[in-house]
């Protein structure tokens, strides 16, 4: 199937998901992740309707963005201090913030650009070693610090990956775990200029079904509309 066949596929399939929990299809957002794939076969995304597209790494964004359509950009991956500056202008939301280290450099970059940064807070389901984000029991302490101390940040909720399994069900506890965190997020009474917690970013390629299920509002899918990774 062509990438934008896999993409229309997909959509249908987000659709459904948040029928079949209470929603409406617009109210979960598909986020194409494009990570190895170039510009050509992300423009055939978004001519097929993607509107929102996700990069792990911001060298990545540098290299695709001047040669892609016009369309919203997202950091997924980590990302490091050093590299803040080189994309605080080009992408609308960060989802991996994780350190008041890092936010407080984002809060620089995003003040010198005269912008106001979306982001949502990293969450490590399974506290894996070899993935970036926070435990649960840090969510609060760390949502509190960036609304008292980031004027140029705007907290939309979190952002959160299971452990990488063959069986989605098995993701269900950990997206179930998520949305309870998100809900009392939700209820934490951050500064209303600060903060509209309304984005609970779950759900990839194997899993977005389940995701969706449990509450998410945006899956991130990659290798099910654009194919295997380009690894060079």
């Amino acid at each position: 199937m062509s990438i934008a066949e896999n993409y229309q596929r997909i959509a249908d399939r987000v659709a459904a998901a948040a029928v079949r929990s209470g929603r409406r299809p617009e109210d979960v957002t598909l986020v194409a992740v494009t990570k190895t794939h170039g510009a050509a076969e992300i423009n055939e995304a978004v001519a097929a309707g993607a509107t929102v597209v996700g990069e792990n790494r911001v060298q990545e964004i540098l290299e695709k963005y001047q040669d892609v359509a016009p369309v919203t950009w997202h950091l997924i991956g980590h990302l490091q201090t050093n590299k803040v500056k080189s994309v605080i202008d080009k992408v609308a939301m960060i989802q991996s913030v994780d350190s008041m280290h890092l936010a407080r450099e984002i809060e620089k970059r995003a003040a010198n650009a005269g912008l106001v940064m979306d982001i949502l807070i990293e969450i490590n389901s399974a506290m894996e070693e070899t993935k970036s984000g926070i435990a649960g029991s840090e969510l609060f302490e760390l949502a509190r610090g960036i609304a008292d101390e980031c004027g140029h940040i705007w907290i939309r909720g979190i952002m959160c990956i299971p452990p990488l399994s063959e069986d989605p069900e098995e993701a269900r506890p950990y997206f179930r775990e998520a949305a309870g965190l998100f809900r009392q997020l939700q209820e934490l009474g951050l500064p209303a200029d600060r903060a509209v917690i309304d984005t609970l970013s779950m759900g990839m390629s194997g899993d977005f079904e389940v995701a969706i299920e449990e509450g998410s509002t945006m899956v991130r899918v990659g290798s099910s509309i654009f194919g295997p990774r380009n690894y060079r």
